[in-house]
């Protein structure tokens, strides 16, 4: 079973729901994205079934739950923009977040440490 770790902005939003909810009854869910998200009952189902195809959760005797985490979710994202903005360079990812800022010793301490713990 491959999945697909490329959410857009709306699923994203319905996926957090799910997270932090899981697993929801669906129509606890519908009430939920009523509520969080302004969508009616027809488009929190159809959210369902097209994420339900593509394998990122699952729908069973009405409960809902994630087949896919939201760390795997910026893992791809965070892979995806590197790649196609920063020419998959880190290094210059890094450069035009940092560029003008002022970082306190205490993160550039801990990017140290992030850096140095990805070599192992």
């Amino acid at each position: 079973m491959t999945h697909q770790y490329k959410l857009y902005d709306a699923e994203f939003k319905f996926m957090k729901i799910i997270w932090e909810n899981e697993p929801v009854n669906s129509t606890q869910l519908v009430k939920i994205c009523e509520h969080e998200l302004g969508w009616k009952k027809s488009t929190t189902y159809t959210v369902i079934k097209k994420l339900q195809k593509r394998n990122v959760l699952k729908n069973e005797s009405a409960m809902v739950s994630s087949l896919i985490t939201l760390e795997q979710v910026k893992k791809y994202e965070g892979e995806e923009l590197v790649k196609r903005v920063f020419e998959n360079s880190l290094s210059n990812l890094l450069v035009s977040f940092l560029d003008g800022k002022d970082i306190s010793e205490e993160e550039i301490n801990k990017l140290k440490q992030i850096i140095d713990s990805s070599r192992n």
